[in-house]
C-alpha cells in the first residue's frame, strides 16, 4: 500500500468502521478485528494506523470531532439570528455517531472526557464572541453573555444525547429566538 491515496483511504475506512462499531456497541465491546473486518483491510494493517485499540478512539475523536476556525458572521443588533447562524456554522465536524461515542466513553476514557471539554470550552468561546459582536455595547453583562453562550453550547453539544434519551428533539434555533429574547 504504497500509494498515498490508497493509504489515506484505508485509514478511513477503518475511522469508519471503527465509529459504526463503537457508536453501536461501545468501545469495549468491540475487538479490533471487527474493525478490520468491516473496514476490509487485514487486522494487521488497523495496527500498523494504530499501534493499540485506544489509539484508534484517541485519533477518532480528535479527527471527528473538529470546530472550524471559520469567521462568525454576526448581525448587529440579531443575537438569535447570529447563534443560529453559528449553530449551523459548527456542525461539530460531528456524526451523531460520533457524539454518541464521546458520551459514552468519556465516563471511562480520560482523552475523551478532556477532548469533550475542550470542544465544550471552544463552543462557548465561539458564542460568547457571536453575542458579543451581535450585541454592541453588550446590552447584557459579562456573567449574562457567559451564561447565554454556556447554554447555548450545551445544547449544541448535548442535543443528539438529549434525543437519543428522551426523543425530543432541540431546536438550536428556537434555542437562540429564547437566549435572545432572555438578553433582551
Amino acid at each position: 500500500m504504497d500509494d498515498p491515496l490508497e493509504t489515506a483511504k484505508a485509514r478511513t475506512r477503518i475511522l469508519d468502521a471503527a465509529e459504526e462499531l463503537f457508536a453501536g456497541g461501545g468501545y469495549d465491546a468491540t475487538p479490533t478485528a471487527r474493525i478490520a473486518e468491516l473496514a476490509g483491510v487485514p487486522k494487521g494493517l488497523v495496527f500498523h494506523y494504530f499501534p493499540r485499540k485506544i489509539d484508534v478512539l484517541v485519533s477518532l475523536v480528535d479527527e471527528r470531532t473538529l470546530v472550524t476556525e471559520e469567521d462568525v458572521e454576526a448581525v448587529p443588533g440579531d443575537p438569535a439570528g447570529t447563534l443560529s447562524k453559528l449553530a449551523r456554522m459548527l456542525p461539530l465536524r460531528a456524526s451523531p455517531d460520533m457524539r454518541r461515542i464521546l458520551f459514552r466513553e468519556a465516563d471511562t476514557h480520560r482523552s475523551v472526557r478532556d477532548r469533550l471539554g475542550r470542544l465544550n470550552a471552544e463552543i462557548i468561546r465561539r458564542s460568547r464572541f457571536a453575542l458579543e459582536l451581535a450585541l454592541p455595547g453588550s446590552r447584557g453583562d459579562a456573567a449574562r453573555l457567559e451564561a447565554a453562550a454556556a447554554t447555548f453550547a450545551a445544547v449544541l453539544l448535548y442535543q443528539e444525547s438529549l434525543c437519543l434519551l428522551t426523543g425530543h428533539h432541540i431546536d438550536p434555533d428556537a434555542v437562540a429566538e429564547l437566549i435572545a429574547h432572555a438578553l433582551g
